[in-house]
C-alpha cells in the first residue's frame, strides 16, 4: 500500500516531467485514499486546468482552498481557475488576498496583473508588474506581460524596450513573438518580420508567430508570402482557425475569392463561435457580390459579439450595395457608437449619405474619417468632391494641401475628383498611376486566348453607363452605324438597368448585349475572354461604378479607354486611349501610359437623334426675365469654383438685368451660390436654377431660351456643350492644359467656331461681356453655329463612325502582325465616289 504522500511525490515527480497522463494516474490514486486531502484536490485541480478542462479545475481547487484555508499557493492557483472561466473579479479578491499575507510574492503580483489585464485595468496592470519587477527584475515573463499591457494602451514603442529586456535575461520565442506585434503596430515592418523570424528560429512549431508573421507581410503587401506563412502554421496544425482566418485575408487582398472563403468557411468549421472569420467571410461574399451571405455573415459574427463595430459596418455595406440605405445608415451609426475612431465606418456611412442626397451628413462623415486617419485618401478625396458639388469652396491652400498630401505611392482614392481641381495632366496621370497600382488586381496570365481567324473583328464596349446617362446619348447612334459586314458589336453592361427609353435602345442595337452587373472583376472579365472580344472599348475610366480595374485581367487582346474618363487612366493594362489633336496637344502625349488615337475632327461622338422637344417654354415659365441677358452653364455643380463664379459675377455686374441660369443639382450648392453672389454684391434673385424637367429632350428645347452658354474650368464642359452646340446656343470656354478643360474647345473647333475658345478668364470675360453688349455680333455667331451644324464635322456620325473604324482597323492591324501598339492618327479612307473602301479581311497571327 502506498501511503498518500508517497504517491503524490511519485505524481509531481511525472507532472514535473511533463507526463500528465502518468501523473494523473498517481493523483486519482491519493483522491481515492484520501478525498480529503487538500493537496491531491490542488495537485489534481492544477493538472486538469492544463488539460484544458477548466470546470473541474475549478471545483478542485475551490475544494483545496476549503479543506486548506490561506495557503498562498492554492489561492493564487484558485484565482487563475476563476480567471481561465472568466470569473475575473473573484480572481482579482482571491490574489489582493495572498499579497495582503505575502506583498513580496513577486508571482502573485504577475498574476494580478494577468486578471487586471482581461478587466481592461491595463494601467493598474502595468503598476502590478512593476511590483512583481521591483521584488525581482530578473522574472522575463513580467516583462513581457509588462508590454502586452502598454500594447493594450497603444504605448507600443515603450513595450518593444519592454520585450527586449525580456530578451535580455532570457531569450525566448514569445517573447520575440511579442515583440513582432508590437513593432507591426509602430509600422517597423522590417524589424517585426525579423522578429517573427527568431521566435520561429527557437520555436519552429510557434503557431501565432507563422500568423503574426502573414499579418506582418500583408501590410508590406506581400500577400503571396502572407499566404505561405499561414500555410506552413496550418502544416503542424490543421486545425489552427486562426492561421486560416489569416489565410483567407492575404487571399482576399490578392482577390482570390473563392480560395479566401474556402479560408474563412474552414476557420468558422473549425472554431463555431469566431467573429472575425464571419465578418472576414462576410467581406469575401461581399467581394463576390452575394450580398445577402455577406448579410448573413456579418449577423452571425455580431451575434457572437455584439459590440463588434467593424462587423456592423460592413454589414451596412452589404445593406447598402442591397439598396436598404436606411438599414444601412443605421448600421454603420452603430459601428461609430461603439467604435468611435473607426475611420472606415464613417467613410461607409458618408458613402451612404452621397446615394441619399444628404450631402451636409455625407460631408461630415468624410470629415471624420479623415480626421481620424489622415492617409485615408478615399474619404479625404470624397470630402473635396463633395464639398465641391455643394459649392462650399475651400481655401487654395486646403486643395493645394489635399493635391500635395495625395502625391505619394500609397494614393488609392479615386483620381476623377482631381480633374476639377488642377489643370495638370501629368498630376492627373500619377494619381491615376498609384490608384491602379493600390487597386488593381495583381497582373497574371492574359484571360484571351488565340483563336481561328474570322471575318469580322469583334468590338465589345464596356460601361455601366447603358441607361439615361450622357455617355448612352452620345455614343448609341455610333454603335447603330456601325458597320456590320465588317465588326461584330457586343454590349458589356456593368451598371444598373433603369428601364428607360435609352436602355431599351441599346439593347436593341448592339449585336449581342450582356449584362454582367452582378458579376466580380474575375468573373466579369472571364465573360469578355469567352466572347472572343477583340478589341474592348472601356467607356467609364474611374469615373462612378467604372469597371476598368477588371481589365487587369487582359480578356481582351486589344483594351482602349474612350468617352467617359476625360484624363489617363495609369493603367499599364490599357492599350489605346482615343482622343483628338485638341484635347490632348502631342506636347502633353507624355503624360499618358496608353498609345493615342488621334481621330482627324473631334474625339466625341455625337448622335443626330438626340430629340428636341417641339414645345419650348416661355422664359416666364422658366423663371426667367423676358428682356434680360441670359448667361446660362448647365455644368454639373462640383465643376464650379471661386473663380469661374468671380468671373460670372463680374460678368452680372457689368451688364445690367442679364441673369445666370444653373442646373439645380442639390438644395447646398444653391443656396451656397447665392451666398456666394451676395458676398460678390450680386443679387441672389440673378441666379436662377433649372429644375428637373420629364426628359432630356425637354431640357434640350428649354435651353434655346439662353443667349450664351459660359463654361467652367478646369473642369469643361462635355456633353452639355455637345447638348447646348446641338440646339444652337454658342459656347463660350476657356481652354487649359488638361484633357478635360480642352473638351469644349474640341467641339467648338469641329463645329467650326474656334473664336469662342480662349486661354485665360481676362480673355473669356472680355469676350462674354462684348456678345452680351453687342446683339448683332451673338445673333450673327448664332446664324453661323445654326449653319455649321449641318456642314461641319462635329454632327456628322456617319463620318465620325468612319473614322473610329478606322481606327480600330489599325489596332487591329498592328495586332495581327505581331506589332506593339503605337500612337497614330485615324481618317476613314474613301473612294472618289465618297463611299468607303472595303479593305481586305485581316487575319490573325497565330502563334
Amino acid at each position: 500500500m502506498h501511503t498518500t504522500s508517497a504517491l503524490l511525490s511519485q505524481g509531481i515527480a511525472l507532472h514535473q516531467a511533463g507526463k500528465l497522463a502518468s501523473a494523473e494516474t498517481y493523483y486519482l490514486q491519493a483522491l481515492k485514499a484520501n478525498p480529503r486531502d487538500p493537496n491531491a484536490n490542488h495537485l489534481l485541480g492544477v493538472l486538469r486546468g492544463q488539460q484544458g478542462a477548466a470546470s473541474e479545475s475549478l471545483k478542485l481547487l475551490e475544494k483545496a482552498v476549503r479543506l486548506a484555508p490561506g495557503v498562498p499557493m492554492f489561492v493564487m492557483n484558485y484565482a487563475l481557475a476563476l480567471k481561465g472561466v472568466g470569473r475575473s473579479r473573484q480572481a482579482l479578491r482571491a490574489l489582493d488576498e495572498v499579497l495582503a499575507k505575502m506583498p513580496a510574492n513577486a508571482a502573485a503580483w504577475i498574476n494580478r496583473g494577468l486578471v487586471q489585464i482581461d478587466l481592461g485595468l491595463a494601467e493598474e496592470s502595468i503598476a502590478s508588474y512593476d511590483r512583481a519587477l521591483a521584488i525581482d527584475p530578473r522574472i522575463a515573463a513580467a516583462w513581457i506581460n509588462r508590454g502586452n499591457a502598454l500594447r493594450a494602451l497603444d504605448r507600443s514603442a515603450e513595450a518593444v524596450a519592454s520585450y527586449d529586456r525580456a530578451l535580455e535575461l532570457a531569450p525566448n520565442a514569445e517573447a520575440h513573438c511579442e515583440r513582432g506585434n508590437a513593432l507591426v503596430e509602430l509600422r517597423r515592418l522590417g524589424e517585426a518580420l525579423e522578429s517573427y523570424a527568431n521566435a520561429i528560429h527557437r520555436n519552429p512549431g510557434y503557431l501565432e508567430a507563422y500568423s503574426n508573421r502573414a499579418m506582418a507581410l500583408l501590410l508590406l503587401d506581400d500577400a503571396e508570402a502572407a499566404v505561405a506563412s499561414c500555410d506552413a502554421a496550418i502544416a503542424l496544425k490543421p486545425d489552427y482557425a486562426e492561421a486560416h482566418n489569416y489565410r483567407g485575408n492575404a487571399l482576399l487582398k490578392l482577390k482570390r475569392l473563392k480560395e479566401a472563403l474556402a479560408s474563412y468557411d474552414r476557420a468558422v468549421s473549425i472554431k463555431p463561435d469566431y467573429a472575425e472569420a464571419f465578418n472576414n467571410r462576410g467581406c469575401a461574399l461581399f467581394e463576390l457580390k452575394r450580398l445577402e451571405e455577406a448579410l448573413a455573415s456579418c449577423d452571425r459574427a455580431i451575434a457572437i459579439k455584439p459590440d463588434y463595430a467593424e462587423a456592423f459596418s460592413n454589414r451596412g455595406n452589404a445593406l447598402f450595395k442591397l439598396n436598404r440605405l436606411g438599414e444601412a445608415v443605421a448600421s454603420h451609426d452603430r459601428a461609430v457608437s461603439i467604435k468611435p475612431d473607426c475611420a472606415e465606418a464613417f467613410n461607409n456611412r458618408g458613402n451612404v449619405f452621397l446615394d441619399l442626397k444628404r450631402l451636409e451628413e455625407a460631408l461630415a462623415s468624410y470629415d471624420r474619417a479623415a480626421s481620424i486617419k489622415p492617409d485615408y485618401f478615399d474619404a479625404a478625396v470624397a470630402s473635396m468632391h463633395v464639398a465641391n458639388q455643394m459649392c462650399r469652396w475651400s481655401a487654395d491652400t486646403a486643395r493645394a494641401d489635399l493635391i500635395a498630401r495625395c502625391q505619394v505611392p500609397a494614393f488609392d482614392g479615386t483620381p476623377f475628383a482631381f480633374l476639377a481641381m488642377c489643370d495638370d495632366p501629368q498630376l492627373h496621370h500619377d494619381l491615376a498611376k498609384a490608384y491602379v497600382r493600390n487597386k488593381a488586381p495583381l497582373p497574371g496570365s492574359p484571360l484571351w486566348r488565340q483563336r481561328t481567324a474570322r471575318e469580322k473583328i469583334r468590338i465589345g464596349y464596356l460601361s455601366a453607363d447603358f441607361q439615361e446617362h450622357p455617355v448612352s446619348f452620345l455614343i448609341a447612334e455610333v454603335i447603330e452605324l456601325h458597320d456590320r459586314s465588317r465588326f461584330e458589336i457586343f454590349g458589356i453592361s456593368a451598371g444598373a438597368n433603369d428601364g428607360g427609353e435609352q436602355r431599351r435602345r441599346l439593347e436593341a442595337t448592339f449585336d449581342v448585349f450582356v449584362d454582367v452587373s452582378a458579376m466580380t472583376d474575375t468573373a466579369l472579365a472571364r465573360r469578355i475572354a469567352e466572347a472572343e472580344v477583340d478589341i474592348l472599348v472601356d467607356l467609364g475610366g474611374h469615373t462612378k461604378d467604372g469597371r476598368i480595374l477588371a481589365l487587369a485581367h487582359r480578356p481582351a487582346p486589344i483594351q482602349v479607354t474612350y468617352l467617359g474618363y476625360p484624363g489617363p487612366t495609369g493603367a499599364p493594362f490599357i492599350d489605346y486611349a482615343i482622343i483628338d489633336a485638341n484635347v490632348v496637344p502631342a506636347s502633353d502625349a507624355h503624360a499618358y501610359s496608353e498609345k493615342l488615337v488621334y481621330l482627324s475632327d473631334c474625339f466625341l461622338c455625337n448622335d443626330r437623334k438626340r430629340l428636341i422637344a417641339d414645345r419650348t417654354p416661355s422664359r416666364a415659365e422658366c423663371g426667367l426675365p423676358e428682356d434680360g441677358f441670359v448667361f446660362c452653364c448647365f455644368n454639373n455643380s462640383y465643376k464650379i469654383n471661386a473663380p469661374v463664379f468671380d468671373s460670372w459675377m463680374r460678368l452680372l455686374g457689368a451688364v445690367p438685368g442679364s441673369v445666370l441660369w444653373l442646373r439645380a443639382d442639390n438644395n447646398s450648392a444653391r443656396a451656397n451660390l447665392q451666398r456666394e453672389a451676395t458676398a460678390r454684391g450680386v443679387a441672389p434673385q440673378r441666379l436662377v436654377f433649372a429644375e428637373s424637367v420629364g426628359s432630356n429632350s425637354e431640357h434640350l428645347a428649354r435651353q434655346r431660351l439662353a443667349d450664351l452658354f459660359i463654361d467652367t474650368f478646369p473642369y469643361n464642359a462635355h456633353s452639355t456643350a455637345s447638348d447646348a452646340l446641338w440646339v444652337g446656343l454658342p459656347v463660350l470656354t476657356r481652354t487649359g492644359r488638361s484633357f478635360a478643360s480642352r473638351v469644349a474647345g474640341s467641339l467648338l473647333h469641329a463645329i467650326g467656331l474656334p473664336e469662342l475658345v480662349t486661354g485665360s478668364f481676362p480673355e473669356y470675360e472680355a469676350l462674354a461681356l462684348r456678345l452680351a453688349t453687342h446683339p448683332a455680333e451673338l445673333r450673327a455667331l448664332r446664324d453661323r453655329l445654326a449653319y455649321n451644324r449641318a456642314t461641319h464635322p462635329l454632327f456628322d456620325t456617319p463620318r465620325w463612325t468612319h473614322h473610329l473604324e478606322a481606327a480600330y482597323q489599325e489596332m487591329w492591324r498592328r495586332h495581327c502582325d505581331g506589332k506593339p501598339p503605337r500612337s497614330f492618327g485615324a481618317k476613314a479612307d474613301r473612294s472618289d465616289n465618297g463611299e468607303r473602301k472595303q479593305p481586305a479581311v485581316l487575319r490573325r497571327v497565330e502563334d
